[in-house]
């Protein structure tokens, strides 16, 4: 059989007339073409014609949907796993353009090396790192029990900053940056494999791209 990989999906495009930075809050749903782009990502990880024995979503409504379509093409049900959560933000339900122009605000903005304004990255990296070690040691368990044919990869579905974060982990490079220069799209797939214990990015796609002209992504962290 060939290695594992665990693949990171990002969720497609939330309905957000309102242009909220809406985190981890509630109600946050997929638009039509948010749907649209969730199946893109289900159709380009069939296509690699790799066995799949899992799906686990972040539990905010917006994964669990983007998660939806790849469960069903693989006839699974959609696991959750609460380390797969949006990083948390101070600014979480405000409009960013509004919100920095009040100086109350501005004391959260002192340490973006951390950052002040919510979650730490070494946080969210933590957890991200330990959720897809997880999904590998289950992978390879799978594989080397008595029914290898239950598959070897899973998918996570997450959130663009996280993943991003265990991107720059495995990548080693420094986690300070600027968010319009994440490569993480809307229902992108990163795809790591674990090799002599460590985590090797292998590809990313961004099979919903002929999409993103219409697509409005300003709701994450």
């Amino acid at each position: 059989m060939a290695a594992s990989q665990v693949h990171l999906v990002r969720h497609g495009e939330v309905h957000n007339p309102d242009g909220i930075l809406y985190g981890r809050m509630s109600g946050f749903h997929l638009s039509e073409l948010g749907r649209a782009m969730a199946q893109t990502a289900a159709d380009d990880l069939v296509a690699r014609d790799r066995p799949v024995m899992a799906v686990i979503a972040s539990p905010l409504q917006r994964t669990q949907e983007s998660a939806a379509p790849i469960s069903s093409a693989y006839g699974l049900s959609t696991e959750t796993d609460a380390r797969l959560i949006e990083g948390a933000n101070h600014f979480e339900g405000t409009v960013m353009s509004h919100a920095l122009r009040n100086p109350l605000n501005w004391p959260w903005l002192i340490n973006p090396l951390r950052p002040s304004w919510g979650e730490s990255y070494r946080s969210i990296e933590t957890r991200m790192l330990a959720a897809i070690h997880a999904a590998f040691d289950r992978a390879e368990s799978a594989a080397s029990s008595e029914r290898p044919d239950r598959g070897a990869d899973i998918v996570l579905v997450g959130h663009q900053l996280p993943i991003w974060i265990a991107h720059l982990a495995v990548a080693g490079e420094r986690f300070m940056h600027d968010p319009r220069e994440r490569r993480c799209s809307l229902s992108s797939i990163t795809s790591f494999e674990r090799r002599d214990g460590q985590l090797v990015e292998v590809a990313y796609s961004d099979p919903a791209s002929a999409l993103a002209a219409d697509s409005t992504d300003v709701g994450a962290v």
